[in-house]
């Protein structure tokens, strides 16, 4: 079989309503808008969310909390994960994505402390916990803010 003798399965597809095209098809004159009316008119209709002068719902809802736009979001890595690199490895964010232990790049990388660390390692990251300082200066590591 071939791609052009594809086709799809008997009565799964339907012609679309071709309004607006003269009295005998049916759909002529008002093309199914109906006689008056805002939207009967071309470009007419109301916004989303308009619900006829009526208080609309996104306004009588009560509003709660704020969401800090200049957040930034770090990725976090546990030091358990760093294991698989090799001794005296310096490790970088771009390592990190390299090797596939993180998806994408935030605004910069989180070292955690969970697990154990075996290997000694340089690791460059924005920012550490105190228990992965820990870990990382008791295995003869070192660590490095960017």
């Amino acid at each position: 079989m071939k791609l052009h003798q594809l086709k799809p399965n008997p009565g799964t597809t339907k012609n679309r309503k071709r309004l607006g095209r003269g009295t005998a098809t049916g759909q002529g004159k008002t093309a199914g808008r109906g006689q008056d009316g805002q939207k009967s008119r071309s470009g007419g209709g109301v916004r989303p969310g308009f619900e006829g002068g009526q208080m609309p719902l996104a306004r009588r809802l009560p509003k709660r909390g704020f969401k800090n736009i200049f957040a930034k979001k770090y990725v976090i890595v546990n030091i358990s994960d760093l294991n698989r690199f090799e001794d005296n490895t310096e490790v970088t964010p771009e390592l990190l994505l390299e090797t596939g232990i993180l998806k994408k790049l935030e605004d910069g990388v989180k070292v955690l402390g969970n697990g154990e660390l075996n290997k000694k390692l340089t690791i460059k990251a924005q920012k550490f916990s105190k228990s992965a300082l820990e870990k990382i200066e008791a295995t003869g590591g070192k660590v490095e803010v960017i």
